[in-house]
């Protein structure tokens, strides 16, 4: 293929995002009702202090994980994360089944965070929420106000992200500050009414089990906990600063994403004194805590809190699945109107409605079935960091003996701290006696969702081999062979034959 016309056929995302947007992008997707509503379940296995050190934990490891995207994000500041990344690691074939299953990590959490909403509107407005029964769903009742208030929902944050990246990234921001507003005020104002905080927090571990294992339950969760970070690199097309910067604004959302859990667990621990009345057999421990304690203005600032996270996460997602298929397309991995930009918002419109009407159908099917594919779809979140770990490994040299990488030592060695990490992660998962491992039900979505991936493949495989190695790496990483020859990637130039389709997925040579 000619070069000038690659030129002229690869479509780019505009360069809108302001760094404090995408330290927003991070920090709302990462923080999401979960820290609201699941203290209360967290205090009850691990303990106050047991939940907060396996929470504090989890994020030094997301943090390890996190050092591999910055490397990959300056490297290569394109659209795609952990499928471009995949590439880069392990070939077209992994690059596909980690964009798969990503893809579907990503557009489930748009559908779950869309039913919090209705889910939060139950506790505060149970008589509205609960009129116009439906049906039931592996012990969920429907109720048709919740069904029109998610896809309302769904419906309005597809229409923001089709204004422009600059108008959702803005929006982005002033939700993230509410947030962090809402949970410091919480934090403070109970505390400072409270005269033993400290003394209110013990027992500080669950005396059912030993310490190390109440860090290791909270612990399993941190990739779920944290999930939103990776959003940062799928808009790293869009930055209008130095790729240079994503590591810190990573970093810096998953200590402030932790330092949020941290209160909202202190605050459900510190408020009252460990047998108190207040809360018994509430399913909602927090909200209890804080109507207790701050009364209906606490309630009401715990719900805008609340309502910033789930705005946030579904704006995040919205984002990042959307420019995933955009970047899938551009691969020829998906049909080609995914790759469709619109002139007006220059946004990947096709991306942004597909997500749409994937995502609307779901509150018809009640938020426990959906927690089933979310649970499952953590997988694919996981392998995500895995190929990231992978390709920053392989990009980076211990070094001088290999010159022709970038020489960073202890970068390349938390790029194989975070690959036994992801190791770990997905270990504990899949391993049905790990107190992480997914329900039987997820595990039949895990397989159903493979078959449909395997043959999903098998109709692409051709087009998407079509394009030769040089093409792919151009299409994917928007560099040119010749171009590319000067990265830290090491490009075998000795190919007898460099327009030979690459059928066999190896990804880059090496």
């Amino acid at each position: 293929m000619d070069q000038t016309d690659a030129h002229q056929k690869r479509r780019k995302l505009t360069k809108t995002l302001k760094p404090s947007w995408v330290f927003a992008i991070a920090l709302g997707s990462s923080v999401g009702w979960g820290a609201f509503i699941l203290p209360g379940d967290w205090i009850g296995e691990s303990g106050p202090l047991g939940a907060t050190i396996g929470l504090l934990i989890g994020a030094l490891v997301m943090m390890i994980i996190a050092s591999s995207y910055g490397v990959m994000i300056k490297k290569f500041p394109v659209s795609g994360g952990g499928f471009t990344y995949a590439f880069i690691g392990a070939g077209k074939i992994w690059a596909f089944i980690c964009g798969w299953f990503l893809s579907l990590g990503y557009i489930s959490i748009v559908a779950l965070n869309a039913s919090a909403f209705s889910l939060l509107l139950k506790f505060l407005a149970p008589g509205f929420m609960k009129q116009f029964y439906l049906y039931s769903v592996a012990g969920w009742d429907v109720y048709l106000p919740e069904v029109i208030i998610s896809s309302v929902i769904i419906l309005l944050f597809a229409l923001i992200n089709s204004t422009g990246t600059s108008i959702s990234g803005r929006i982005q921001f002033y939700f993230s500050i509410l947030l962090v507003a809402g949970v410091v005020i919480l934090g403070a104002f109970t505390f400072g009414i409270t005269e033993a905080p400290f003394e209110n927090m013990k027992p500080l571990f669950n005396g059912n089990q030993s310490v190390l294992t109440s860090i290791l339950v909270i612990l399993a969760i941190a990739p779920w906990a944290y999930v939103g970070f990776d959003n940062v690199p799928q808009a790293a097309e869009e930055f209008n600063f130095s790729p240079r910067k994503a590591t810190m604004l990573i970093v810096a959302s998953l200590f402030a994403s932790f330092l949020i859990y941290a209160v909202m667990i202190g605050l459900t621990a510190w408020t009252f004194p460990t047998g108190s009345s207040v809360g018994d057999g509430s399913l909602w421990l927090t909200g209890e805590v804080v109507n207790s304690a701050l009364g209906y203005g606490g309630l009401v600032v715990m719900a805008v809190a609340i309502m910033m996270g789930i705005f946030t996460g579904l704006n995040g997602f919205y984002m990042s699945s959307s420019r995933l298929l955009f970047s899938m397309a551009r691969a020829r991995a998906l049909p080609d109107m995914f790759r469709t930009i619109s002139k007006k918002s220059q946004t990947p419109i096709w991306g942004i409605w597909f997500v749409t009407l994937i995502t609307l159908p779901t509150p018809w099917f009640g938020r426990q079935a959906l927690s089933w594919i979310v649970d499952m779809s953590s997988t694919g979140v996981s392998v995500a960091y895995l190929f990231t770990c992978i390709a920053a490994y392989k990009v980076l040299a211990w070094g001088k003996e290999e010159a022709h990488r970038e020489i960073a030592p202890v970068k390349k060695g938390l790029a194989l701290a975070g690959i036994i990490a992801s190791i770990a992660f997905l270990l504990l998962l899949l391993l049905p006696m790990s107190p992480a491992s997914l329900t039987t039900p997820s595990y039949v979505l895990l397989i159903a969702w493979a078959i449909l991936g395997g043959i999903f493949y098998s109709v692409i495989q051709k087009r998407y081999n079509s394009l030769t190695q040089e093409e792919t790496e151009y299409y994917m990483l928007g560099k040119t062979i010749e171009s590319e020859v000067d990265t830290t990637i090491e490009v075998n130039t000795d190919r007898p034959n460099s327009t030979n389709t690459d059928t066999t997925g190896t990804g880059l040579p090496t």
